[in-house]
């Protein structure tokens, strides 16, 4: 996917300024940044959720996964799989309802779930809807540790059946390192940084690796070279 001359804004505020991205086919990239960064905004983007300046080349079907799980409360998690999927797809939803931990707990309505569950269901759904290109907006920030720990682990796992490519954003250095094959930091809507994550994903939640210190620094002072 090429990103070329990207430049968005909202009123006067310039929120992504001239942001020229090459996402590898196949892989993960995290894109890192602060609050206001312009992360979402690039999610966005490349959706075709909003207008902006410049070209998107190669992103193909887009499915999308949310910070919030954002299931449907009148539909069981089965229904709010299959809710997402053309007609005569359905046939692995509940192949799909099994990977993430959900067997089970197909005729559940979201609120009769935990929050992880809600979130593997969320999961599920978007790895579940025909795409080329996945895009999510900081699906671990609410979750703790030992949790977080577990979703990045399946978000992987499920990727690899898939090899679609993946953008994720997140603020958080170790969701990055941990589980992309790329990491950019996005500063003031700029790209500061881009750089391989060494090593196959996914990595150690709990040992830092040793990209961490190059990443918080953009995040910190900006561009680096």
């Amino acid at each position: 996917m090429k990103l070329t001359d990207i430049c968005k804004s909202y009123g006067e505020k310039a929120v992504l300024s001239h942001i020229d991205l090459t996402i590898e086919e196949g892989k993960i990239t995290a894109v890192l940044g602060e609050s206001g960064a312009g992360k979402s905004t690039l999610l966005s983007v490349i959706a075709g959720r909003t207008g902006y300046e410049g070209t998107v080349e190669g992103a193909g079907s887009i499915s999308y996964l949310f910070q919030s799980p954002k299931l449907l409360p009148h539909l069981t998690v089965e229904q709010n799989l299959r809710f997402v999927l053309p007609k005569g797809m359905g046939e692995d939803v509940f192949a799909m309802l099994e990977k993430v931990g959900l067997k089970g707990k197909e005729k559940m309505r979201p609120h009769e779930l935990s929050g992880g569950e809600r979130q593997r269901a969320a999961i599920a759904r978007a790895f579940l809807y025909p795409h080329d290109t996945l895009l999510m907006d900081e699906p671990f920030s609410s979750l703790d540790l030992a949790l977080k720990q577990s979703l990045i682990a399946l978000t992987h796992a499920l990727w690899q059946e898939q090899k679609s490519t993946v953008v994720f954003v997140t603020h958080d250095v170790r969701e990055a390192v941990c589980l992309a094959h790329t990491a950019v930091v996005l500063r003031a809507g700029e790209i500061g940084l881009k750089m391989p994550v060494s090593g196959d994903p996914p990595r150690d939640f709990l040992r830092a690796a040793p990209e961490e210190e190059t990443l918080i620094s953009a995040l910190m002072h900006g561009k680096t070279e």
